[in-house]
């Protein structure tokens, strides 16, 4: 088990899914840009934490999103903490392979640090929470520096 909670049941002879209807949340990007407008990003620090772990959860479960986003990440207001939520599986797969995980982490800081710039601490939380969850997060973390310069070469070639 992943520990991702993605359904409450299913009807094969219905064809329904029974999914949990998610109250008051807030798209991940506008949360972030909110905060950082108002310099509260210890709030941010802790909640990109929880989108890093909540990820490891998702690649330990060998499921790769294929298009991780802030856009793709719901924020739920709990009791006392912020908590995240992953959406959009359309592009997922399952796969084990580290270079699929790595891509997946690679596509999300491009997005998270291009949709908000100077935010490269709040990138580096998230992989600390990834990091602090995933079962393989040496490999993932070696194969996404592998992708980061491959990457680069891409962007001065061509």
């Amino acid at each position: 088990s992943s520990g991702i909670n993605a359904e409450y049941g299913v009807n094969n002879k219905t064809n329904t899914i029974y999914m949990e209807y998610m109250k008051q949340t807030v798209v991940f990007k506008d949360f972030v840009d909110e905060h950082v407008a108002k310099g509260e990003r210890r709030v941010l620090a802790d909640l990109c934490f929880n989108v890093g772990y909540t990820i490891a959860l998702l690649h330990n479960g060998d499921i790769v999103h294929g298009d991780l986003t802030s856009s793709n990440v719901l924020v739920m207001k709990r009791i006392d903490k912020y908590d995240c939520v992953l959406i959009d599986f359309g592009l997922s797969t399952n796969s084990s392979l580290v270079e699929d995980k790595g891509v997946d982490l690679y596509v999300l800081e491009k997005a998270f640090l291009s949709t908000h710039p100077n935010s490269q601490d709040l990138f580096d939380k998230i992989l600390a929470g990834y990091c602090s969850a995933a079962h393989s997060q040496k490999v993932v973390m070696s194969k996404l520096s592998e992708i980061r310069l491959r990457g680069r070469k891409r962007s001065m070639v061509g």
